[in-house]
Formats: structure tokens, sequence, C-alpha cells
């Protein structure tokens, strides 16, 4: 008998776990090789994870909704050639195995809960104090907070196993299963004018109830923990485009008709603020805990937003490296694939900084939250004619200029002001001294 341990696939860079949406077989079903056996789901996108081998299914050792470790065994396939004749002794076994796990757990959760009684009891009264000084929550945590409706407060009482005082899956779950003890306490200060949470009831009033779907609850998620972890601090430019924008109109039937890709703003602006990037490389980073990150790629993520009206951020990798044709051309495809509900693990991965146009939909300028665990993003707002006044041979003059404002929302943890307003006029000049003699 020739077991396969069917473990959960890599899927995509720097993604870590899982969670299981559904199974497509059951406990001694036979599957084919490349068949799909379930489906995944990261951050943002989904995917369904074939078989690596033919066989019956002897084991499934996780539920839907489980997040599981990359790498970490799921499933038991037995690849036997003669699997249809195992295919009912796997299905008792496994139901066997099944109940003896199901009395285990039974008996341990018993125990714990006798354990555990104490200290539920006491958590209704006095006060706490903060277990782990470490205030990093993973989306993973805020996610299984969410689900269990646990505060960022609560959160912080509970005691952290993790690396650095990392707060771990396995500490939630053993703090839900122990009664959630410090659920009713009351933090413990010296200082009689400190400021405490108000308890407020607020009339959410009535009308139609719209239910999130999966992706906007963990849009949700990603901005509500993006403003707990980052102080955000936004500053602002004004550009003139007058030279990128007339170049654009007047090139870019030639240019579709050269390379077959249609010339919008968005590589123009990827490959300016690229070479920003290269310029001030400290705004290409990430945090993690007290070390900064400084990336070596520049991947840059664009904010777009999917026909059923949420959001999402496919990337541009390399974008420094490449041409204007290679950036048209990938800037096209993620658009197409977005629009079409395309999008793979590795299109929404590893981006190192993001831009979010606010002028497609008319928005004069934003203020764009943090995509995690970048330290910056780049609003870019409608571009509008008006009248300026300009320096000439002549004087000044007014005249009627192509106009944007740019917004960089930054970490203040680890961004200052001058690198922020650095960066973002770089951009800006970049923009404004675009070259209008160049050849496609």
């Amino acid at each position: 008998m020739s077991k396969f341990e069917f473990k959960m696939p890599k899927l995509g860079e720097s993604i870590t776990e899982a969670a299981i949406i559904t199974w497509f077989k059951s406990v001694g079903d036979t599957i084919e090789a490349d068949e799909m056996l379930l489906e995944v789901a990261t951050d943002k996108v989904d995917s369904e994870v074939p078989s690596n081998v033919s066989g019956v299914i002897e084991e499934i050792l996780y539920d839907a909704n489980d997040v599981i470790k990359i790498g970490e065994t799921i499933a038991i396939i037995n690849a036997d050639a003669n699997a249809s004749s195992s295919k009912k002794a796997s299905k008792k076994e496994a139901i066997i195995q099944s109940g003896s796990e199901e009395s285990q757990k039974k008996n341990i959760s018993k125990k714990k809960r006798a354990v555990t009684s104490s200290a539920v009891e006491m958590s209704q009264s006095t006060s706490f104090s903060v277990n782990n000084s470490n205030t990093f929550f993973s989306p993973l945590i805020i996610s299984i907070a969410k689900n269990h409706h646990i505060s960022f407060e609560e959160l912080a009482r509970i005691p952290a196993t993790g690396h650095e005082g990392r707060l771990r899956k396995s500490d939630v779950f053993n703090y839900i299963e122990d009664g959630r003890p410090y659920k009713f306490a009351q933090p413990i200060t010296q200082d009689p004018t400190a400021y405490r949470i108000p308890q407020l009831s607020f009339d959410k009033g009535k009308g139609k109830i719209v239910e999130m779907d999966r992706m906007r609850q963990m849009i949700a998620d990603h901005m509500v923990y993006s403003k707990h972890t980052s102080p955000h601090v936004t500053a602002y430019v004004e550009a003139d485009l007058t030279h990128m924008v007339n170049w654009r109109n007047a090139n870019k039937e030639a240019f579709q008709k050269k390379y077959g890709e249609r010339l919008t703003f968005t590589p123009l602006f990827v490959e300016a603020v690229a070479k920003a990037v290269k310029d001030f490389p400290n705004i290409n980073a990430s945090v993690d805990g007290k070390n900064i990150i400084v990336k070596e790629d520049i991947n840059i993520g664009m904010a777009t937003a999917l026909p059923s009206g949420n959001l999402i951020v496919p990337v541009v990798k390399n974008a420094d490296t490449k041409d204007l044709k290679s950036l048209a051309a990938n800037v096209n495809d993620l658009a197409l694939k977005a629009r079409e509900n395309n999008l793979k693990a590795d299109d929404i991965q590893g981006s190192t900084f993001t831009i979010s146009n606010v002028g497609t939909f008319g928005s004069v300028m934003g203020t764009p939250i943090i995509n995690q665990p970048e330290v910056a993003i780049l609003a870019l707002g409608i571009i509008k004619k008006r009248p300026e006044v300009i320096t000439t041979d002549k004087g000044d003059e007014i005249a009627i200029r192509s106009m944007m404002y740019l917004s960089l929302s930054f970490d203040h943890r680890v961004v200052d002001g001058f690198l922020g307003g650095s960066f973002v006029r770089r951009v800006a000049d970049y923009f404004e001294q675009f070259d209008i003699n160049r050849k496609i």
C-alpha cells in the first residue's frame, strides 16, 4: 500500500498560511492526478488545488475554515493501483479514527474546563495588565479575533508564546477554549485622568441589510489593521502633467499599432514612481517589530476596483527594470485579469509600494490607507485642465495646463516628513520633466 501525504502547496511569494474554503472530495472518494481536491483562500485570492497523484482519499486532516501553514500535510491519499477495492476500508477506518479523535477532544475539553473554571470566575472582576508587549497582530490573528468578536484590547491581554512576544494562532484558540478569562476585565491605570474607551451605543438605523462578502470582510479587516498599526501622515504636492498628457495623446495610436498594447497613463505613472523609489530606497520598506526591511526589488502594486466593487492590488514586479512597452503589456494584462476575476495568487503578492489612481473615479485627491506591510502609498488625483501662472521668456503668463494633485500617506513610525515630502515631490518632478520628444 502506497500512502501519499498531500501537503498545503506554496500559493505565492511570502504566503505562509492559507484557509481551506471547501473540499471537493470526501474520505473514500477516488481522485485522479490533476483533479481538483480542494479550494483554499489567501489574503484576497481563492485558488483551486489539484491532487498530485491518483488514488483514494484515506484521510482529510482539516475541515473547511481551518487555517493551515504552507507545507503542512492536510490529507492522506492511498495511491495504490488497486484503489477502488480499498475504498470501503478507507471509509471505515476514517470513521473509526474520526470517532476516536472526537472522543479524545471531548475528554481534553472537559479537563480544560475543570482546570480553568476558577480563572473564568475571576475574570468577572477587577483588572488586567497587558500580557503581550508586542502589539503587532497578523492578519490571520485579526481574522480569528473578528470571527470571535475579540477586540484589540482583549487581544493585548492574551499571553503570547511566539517569537519576540508575538501572538500565535494557538495562543488565541487556547484562550478561547479557556473561556476568555479576560473578556470583561478592566485595565489598571494609575492616572485618574487617563483616557478610557467610552462604551457607546449607536442607533444604526433601519434599512436594507446587505451582508459583506468574504473579500469585503477581508478588506475591512486589512484597512482597520493598517490604521491600528501605522500612524498615518499624508503629504500633498501638485504636478503639471501637460507634457506627459500631450505626448501620450500624440503617441497612443502609434504605440498600439507598433506594439499591440493600449497606452494608458498607468504605465507612465509606474515608470516615474519606480524611478523615484530608486532615488529614495527607504520608502520601499516594511516594518518587522523593531527592524526595518528595505526591499531590494521594486514591485509596484496598483489598487484596482473589481466588477463587484471590491478592491484588489495586482503587482507589477521589478518595475524599475522594464521599458515602457513591457510596463504597458504588464499593466494591461493585470487589468484584464482583474476585470475577468482571473487574478492568480502570485499576481497580487510581493508588492513593495502601492499607487492608487483615485482620479479614475473623478476624485481631485485622496488620503489612501497604507497597504500593509508597506510603509507608504501614493494616491493620484484626476488630471484637470485649468489656468495657471507660468514663467516664459516674456515673463509671467496665464496658460491652460493639465494639473494633478498627488497625496502620499506614509507610516510615521519609520518615514519622517522629510523623506515622505521629498519622495512625493520627486515623483511630481518626474511627471513634470517628461520628455515631450520621447520616441516610442
